[in-house]
């Protein structure tokens, strides 16, 4: 559902209406995110109904968590974001909820701190999962867990079943790492995969631009058509035994259902040709 937040955000669409054009599109599946709840109450029956009319899954439900705070008690609301989410996956018949690490607020708290907090709220979150029988998948996003030797290091310290990656193809561009050299590293540990893509570009470019860790300056695009190999990654993930779901999510400067639908468009192709 991200690809299309920003007509959420202009309050024009709903989970519903959202489920309606993924229905249109032809997808199996879709991911749902907990940022875009209104009401639960009134909105999981009308989720329900919508998902069933249009025979589409829950791939994913996605917690908006982040656990490098300084308060105590702020993260044991993070631990419980990321709990409820995986309730959420449970209603909705999904076996994969995908979470962030966090990132800095400011300089008051150290990185290695920041770090202790992170696997510190994962190892309780992994725990009520596995008794869920859901599976955590950390995104690679951001300072604590934007390579993949990073989110190999949290997943080793945090130590469970209940911990993989959410491969997202496009953000290891962000933290200066080639997304085919990530995906040799993690491809054994992938739970869950977000395909993204991004080009650099000069400075002074307009748009949907983001300014990487290092510094350099990238633009979203449809997926397929930016500096991921997603041929060689879909290949690696293939060969390493991955059987989950590719999940589309755009971020360019295309109107988002026009750049959806390419989207998913190229990675249908793609993964085709394997």
């Amino acid at each position: 559902m991200w690809s299309v937040h920003k007509y959420w955000y202009e309050q024009k669409w709903d989970t519903v209406d959202f489920l309606e054009f993924a229905s249109e599109v032809g997808v199996q599946g879709v991911e749902l995110l907990s940022c875009f709840w209104k009401d639960k109450e009134k909105d999981i029956p009308l989720i329900d109904a919508a998902l069933q009319e249009y025979s589409l899954q829950v791939a994913c439900f996605s917690a908006c968590n982040n656990f490098v705070v300084a308060d105590e008690e702020q993260r044991r609301g993070q631990v419980k974001e990321v709990t409820d989410a995986v309730d959420a996956a449970v209603h909705f018949g999904a076996k994969v909820v995908r979470v962030f690490s966090g990132d800095l607020p400011n300089d008051s708290i150290t990185y290695e701190q920041g770090l202790e907090y992170v696997v510190e709220g994962l190892s309780k979150a992994a725990e009520y999962a596995e008794q869920s029988g859901v599976t955590l998948c950390l995104e690679n996003h951001g300072l604590f867990a934007g390579r993949s030797d990073q989110v190999m290091d949290i997943i080793r310290k945090v130590n469970s079943d209940a911990l993989r990656s959410t491969f997202d193809t496009g953000n290891f561009l962000l933290v200066g790492q080639s997304t085919s050299e990530a995906v040799d590293e993690l491809k054994d540990y992938v739970g869950h995969v977000h395909v993204k893509d991004f080009v650099p570009v000069p400075e002074g470019t307009t748009g949907a631009v983001i300014r990487a860790l290092t510094g350099e300056l990238y633009l979203g695009k449809v997926a397929g058509e930016g500096a991921v190999d997603l041929k060689y990654v879909f290949g690696a993930l293939r060969n390493a035994g991955y059987d989950g779901w590719l999940s589309v999510e755009f971020e360019g400067d295309e109107e988002p259902q026009r750049g959806s639908i390419d989207a998913v468009g190229n990675v249908t192709r793609i993964a085709a040709t394997l």
